[in-house]
């Protein structure tokens, strides 16, 4: 247990350039405090002590704003900065040296039972808003932009962003395909570029109308010009 709270702390120092103390972390950090209860609830879950280890979590959620599920699987160096409104379930499993900013949901799409969150694999970083819905599974060292909605699968090494999201950086190489990738697809990208598309062909089928145009107004005005010499 110690090694674990001095771990975190740690971890907090290293990534949350405000913070300034020991004391300030014990006192302040709402993600240091929900993780403390977690550590034991997960305990009672898994220990099948259930009710307890739910009210336990419930309590967590009162005083912290962090909703984490007892269920939920989370390694070494977790890290949810501010964390107000972050939401955790069940069957979620987090790797190690993951960060969550505030906002930040890790939920289900189905009623049924069994694996049903997502899982984030080692160094995974999500901001602020972001959902990441359904038992899909994030690549380590991934990145997912604030506000982002994810229901597919994320390869290693990527940047995700919007809604649904979409990669658009993956292991040195930027995707310009705005109609999605990597299987996602992404019917507002697709609109915006479809729309894009037809803007050029019109403003070319205009120029060439207005290129037609000064040809014929040429031609008529050359047999004016004999006429009058």
């Amino acid at each position: 247990m110690f090694r674990s709270v001095r771990n975190d702390i740690k971890v907090i120092f290293e990534r949350d350039p405000a913070a300034r103390s020991v004391l300030e972390i014990l006192l302040c950090y709402p993600g240091f405090h929900a993780m403390r209860f977690h550590h034991l609830a997960h305990w009672l879950w898994t220990h099948e002590f259930k009710v307890p280890a739910r009210f336990l979590s419930h309590v967590s959620r009162w005083l912290t704003g962090i909703e984490i599920h007892p269920g939920a699987a989370i390694g070494e160096g977790f890290f949810i900065d501010h964390g107000m409104g972050v939401v955790i379930g069940e069957t979620t499993e987090i790797g190690n040296n993951v960060t969550l900013y505030h906002g930040v949901t890790l939920g289900g799409t189905s009623w049924n039972k069994g694996k049903r969150h997502p899982t984030l694999e080692d160094n995974v970083i999500v901001g602020a808003g972001a959902s990441i819905l359904g038992p899909i599974r994030i690549g380590r060292d991934s990145k997912i932009g604030s506000g982002s909605v994810v229901n597919k699968e994320v390869p290693p090494n990527s940047t995700v962003v919007g809604i649904p999201g979409r990669v658009v950086f993956r292991e040195g190489n930027v995707y310009s395909d705005a109609t999605g990738v990597a299987g996602t697809p992404d019917p507002e990208g697709k609109a915006i570029q479809c729309l894009t598309d037809q803007l050029f062909a019109l403003e070319k089928r205009v120029e060439e109308l207005a290129n037609d145009l000064k040809e014929e107004r040429k031609k008529e005005s050359a047999p004016a010009a004999r006429s009058a010499s």
